[in-house]
């Protein structure tokens, strides 16, 4: 199960950074841990939405292994 999250986190990763590029095209991926950076990034919906996504994964995964730890 952790293992399916963990393609899952990458795959949002992924799909993050090419949302972030089409709004500003010269982002990396060390700059989406800061994305308040970016006006253009902190105010758009679709960033946002798919942030949100990445949070709810990682949030499970944490979860996760949580539990796993008792």
């Amino acid at each position: 199960m952790i293992e399916l999250l963990e393609e899952l986190i990458l795959a949002q990763k992924k799909k993050l950074l090419s949302t972030a590029k089409r709004v500003v095209p010269h982002i990396t991926e060390d700059d989406l841990l800061q994305p308040n950076d970016f006006p253009a990034l902190e105010f758009h919906p679709h960033f946002r939405y798919e942030e949100g996504i990445l949070a709810g994964l990682q949030v499970a995964r944490a979860a996760l292994l949580a539990e796993a730890a008792k």
